[in-house]
């Protein structure tokens, strides 16, 4: 599920501010930063719901909507969309909030990913508990 705003009954999985370091050549914040970030807020979650180690497996889809700037105040909200045997999918919904205007809070991507949890052998292994459904 993605988030039209920021949800009030959770919060972030992490927080970020965009800065000059996480442009591209042109100097817009870089997609490949963000993807990153929400790369980590996903994995926390799975991290959680699995109670032990993940690996990303797949970026099921990711939107870019609207740009982020540098000094942007970058917030990540996960909800957990599925749990299956070995698998977890993650839904992202990452908002802005800049320093420079109203101060406004904005959606700016959303995103899917998928997670493996793993054991002390990198193999995978089931994930206790209840399944939404399976793999």
């Amino acid at each position: 599920m993605y988030f039209d705003d920021p949800p009030t009954d959770r919060q972030a999985m992490i927080t970020a501010v965009a800065m000059p370091s996480d442009t591209n050549a042109l100097g817009d914040i870089f997609g490949g930063w963000l993807m990153s970030q929400a790369d980590i807020a996903g994995a926390i979650l799975a991290y959680r719901r699995a109670g032990g180690r993940v690996v990303t497996v797949a970026v099921d889809c990711f939107n870019f909507i609207l740009p982020v700037y540098v000094g942007d105040r970058v917030i990540f909200y996960a909800d957990l969309a599925r749990t299956g045997k070995t698998s977890i999918k993650v839904d992202l919904s990452i908002f802005a909030q800049s320093n420079w205007d109203d101060g406004a809070i904005r959606r700016v991507a959303t995103g899917s990913m998928i997670y493996v949890h793993i054991d002390e052998a990198r193999r995978p292994t089931p994930i206790e508990g209840d399944a939404k459904s399976q793999d």
